[in-house]
This record gives C-alpha cells, sequence and structure tokens, in this order.
C-alpha cells in the first residue's frame, strides 16, 4: 500500500512543486509555510552537495512537505533516500529496463541497500522489517521523460511495475527532437506522452508557467504541475521590485 506523498500523486486532487537549487534550507521553510505539496532538490543541475541535501530535507520535514530529489544518476538513489526523501526524480529514463533498473533501487524488494540507521530508518528506532516495509511504500519513483529516444518506448515505460509517475521535461525534450520540435512537434510529442501516461493510470508531473498552462495540461492528462524555482522566484521578484522603485 503506499504512504505519504506517494500515495498523494494518485488522489483526485493535483500536486503543486517546484524546484530547489539554492544550498540552503530556507527556500524549503519558506515554500513549505506558503502549502507547497512538494519540492524537487535538484542535484543534477544546482551546486549541492550529500550534507545541503540532507539538511534541506530534514526542513522539508519540519514544514510537513514532501522533498524529493531529482538524482544525478541512479546510484545517487540510495542516498537521497536513507537521507529521508520522500522520493526521487530520476533524469533520462529512456527505456523500459531503465524505469525497472531505478523501480528496484528504490525498493527493499528490489535491491535497495539496507542500513536502518538513517534518518530514513529512524535512526536504527524501529524494527528493521518495519522500517523495510514503510521505506518501500512511502518511496516514491519518478522518471523523468526528456529524451526523444523515448518517445516510441513509452507506452512501455509507463507500464513498468512500482513506477510511480513520470516527468516530463518539456524543454530538454524539444532539445533532443531538434528540428523535429518545430512547428508544433514538441506539443504533440508531450500530448503524446500524456496520453500514454493517462492510458496506463500512472500520474504526470509538467512544468507549467500558468493557470492556462495547468488548465491545458491537467486536459491533457497530467496530475500535477512544477513551477520555476527558488533562484527563479528570487529573480522575479527582485526584478519586479527594482521596477516598482526605480524604473
Amino acid at each position: 500500500m503506499r504512504a505519504g506523498f506517494r500515495a498523494r500523486l494518485r488522489a483526485p486532487d493535483p500536486v503543486l512543486g517546484t524546484f530547489l537549487k539554492i544550498p540552503s534550507t530556507q527556500p524549503a521553510e519558506i515554500l513549505g509555510s506558503l502549502g507547497f505539496d512538494f519540492v524537487v532538490i535538484d542535484e543534477e543541475h544546482a551546486p549541492l552537495n550529500p550534507e545541503t541535501t540532507d539538511a534541506i530535507l530534514l526542513a522539508c520535514r519540519a514544514h510537513r512537505m514532501a522533498g524529493l530529489v531529482r538524482v544525478r544518476q541512479p546510484g545517487d538513489i540510495l542516498r537521497a533516500l536513507d537521507s529521508g526523501a520522500d522520493g526521487v526524480l530520476v533524469p533520462h529514463v529512456t527505456s523500459a529496463a531503465v524505469a525497472r533498473e531505478i523501480v528496484a533501487l528504490a525498493r527493499y524488494a528490489g535491491g535497495r541497500g539496507l542500513s536502518p540507521t538513517t534518518r530514513a530508518g529512524a535512526f536504527g528506532g524501529v524494527p528493521v522489517a518495519d522500517h523495510m516495509a514503510a521505506q518501500d511504500a512511502r518511496s516514491a519513483v519518478i522518471a523523468m521523460i526528456e529524451d526523444a529516444e523515448a518517445l516510441d518506448r513509452m507506452d512501455e515505460i509507463v507500464a513498468t511495475e512500482g513506477l510511480d509517475a513520470v516527468f516530463i521535461g518539456r524543454a530538454d525534450l524539444g532539445a533532443s527532437m531538434g528540428e523535429a520540435a518545430e512547428d508544433g512537434g514538441l506539443d504533440r510529442a508531450v500530448a503524446h506522452l500524456l496520453k500514454a501516461a493517462k492510458s496506463a493510470a500512472l500520474p504526470a508531473l509538467v512544468l507549467a508557467n500558468d493557470r492556462a498552462d495547468t488548465t491545458a495540461f491537467r486536459a491533457l492528462g497530467a496530475t500535477g504541475v512544477l513551477t520555476g524555482s527558488d533562484q527563479g522566484f528570487l529573480r522575479t521578484a527582485a526584478k519586479a521590485a527594482r521596477t516598482r522603485l526605480l524604473e
């Protein structure tokens, strides 16, 4: 049985999240106080190390906000989950074989290494069997679809047992598609990916800029959205303040 954020992914109401790129706990604290459902700590594209990720995950817990980690590679899944992450976002999932690999690495029922003395295991405060069962129930595995080669394999990817959601990375997908993304090609590809996920009853997340984006993607089958990042929020607010005060 799914637990926590992993279960929430399949709830009727959409989930809202954003990316964290600043190596500090305070953005997570602010976003948690504003009612965001989750954040994705971005180890792939930000100057974050295991220590900063660990501290940010603790801040997420303090504000009862789900903390996910976008790992650099599948080998980082174990560390992120041991630190107490509610799940992982794994980049460049291009086939069902890769999807099966990342699911196995995140589950004790698969191939996850065992250490019950981590934050995830209450530092040894719960029986090992209970820890293993709880982690397998709560650890969400989300595959990032951002490569053109995944387009023709999407039906197989979304059919992967144990995969909890897909996140469609439109910018990277467009770059990967090259000229094929032009003249509406990217929009058609995204619609195809969302249709495949919906047909498999698999949650799908997308990056949205505004309410119009959210409405359009929801109509195509998206079950949750991410928007911006802590860096982006800071830049937008700072630019608006400068304009308001001096220009």
